[in-house]
């Protein structure tokens, strides 16, 4: 073989090692971030139920982290962690999973309240979602945390309308992270019970094409949106992501069911802080409470 020849096909080997090596580390790294399923989306479905302690505490509360979109990493672990705390020093029990399969009737008869923490994603059957409905509908409770309101839920129309009341546009990037002003608007709502007026927290904001109060959901708090920067710079592109109108906790009633939504909650962070715990702890005991009032 001529030099010249061997030489070209070293380099084409090396490149194409490199290449493959680029790829692996490519891949790892969104796997670290939690974008696998952002890039290649799932639609696995459980099919054999999780096993639920007989001796599960009631009331008793249902964790379901499933993630068949993003996975927010952080934000599932330090919210398992401060929900493990709430339920503990109100003496409730709680279940933490990522099977889907729970949702059938029987599970769910066992559960007062359900939180979507950080669930995303094509994540239930069409069975699955059934069974989720009925049971809120028959006087559920549910609470969904951050990417519980993202765009990956829309295929399910049912809890595009019924929990999120609104369609997701985008969260603020360059930078990710802002610290901006919550500020509270149903002052007499038992989920804000013992929050401050107006209180700082860092968080990924999301914006919606419209605020589900136009939708008839109950708006709780909403963002000062001059208290920090709400725009999109991404690769360049900027875009604006303000609503005038930008609600971040809110609640809805259907049928005999409650709803709470919060924004919050993408990093581990904010999960220790005090006011955002408070309002964990307030929307689990009004969702699991049927007699408060709120609906």
């Amino acid at each position: 073989m001529p030099r010249s020849r061997s030489l070209l096909m070293k380099t084409l080997r090396i490149l194409l090692f490199l290449g493959v090596v680029g790829v692996a580390v490519s891949l790892v790294a969104v796997w670290k971030i939690g974008a696998w399923h952002l890039v290649f989306p799932s639609h696995q479905h459980d099919t054999e139920a999780p096993v639920i302690p007989r001796d599960l505490a009631s009331p008793a509360v249902l964790v379901f982290s499933k993630t068949n979109s993003f996975r927010h990493v952080e934000g599932i672990e330090g919210g398992a962690k401060a929900l493990q705390v709430i339920t503990q020093r109100n003496n409730w029990g709680m279940f933490h999973t990522e099977n889907g399969a729970v949702f059938n009737a029987r599970d769910l008869a066992r559960f007062d309240a359900v939180v979507f923490l950080n669930a995303s994603g094509d994540m239930l059957s069409d069975e699955q979602e059934h069974a989720f409905e009925s049971w809120l509908q028959a006087g559920g409770g549910w609470l969904g945390i951050h990417a519980a309101g993202d765009g990956s839920h829309l295929a399910w129309q049912w809890y595009r309308e019924h929990l999120i009341g609104a369609t997701f546009t985008a969260h603020i990037m360059g930078p990710q992270f802002q610290t901006a002003m919550v500020v509270l608007e149903n002052h007499q709502h038992p989920v804000l019970r013992g929050l401050p007026n107006v209180w700082e927290h860092e968080e990924e904001w999301y914006s919606w094409e419209r605020s589900p109060r136009t939708e008839g959901f109950t708006i709780l708090s909403t963002l000062d949106e001059n208290s920090y920067v709400p725009v999109q710079n991404f690769r360049g592109n900027e875009r604006d992501l303000r609503m005038g109108d930008h609600p971040v906790v809110w609640t809805n009633c259907v049928g005999a069911g409650r709803t709470v939504y919060t924004a919050m909650g993408h990093k581990a962070e904010a999960f220790e802080q005090p006011q955002f715990q408070l309002l964990l702890e307030n929307a689990l005991v009004w969702l699991i409470d049927a007699s408060a009032e709120g609906c």
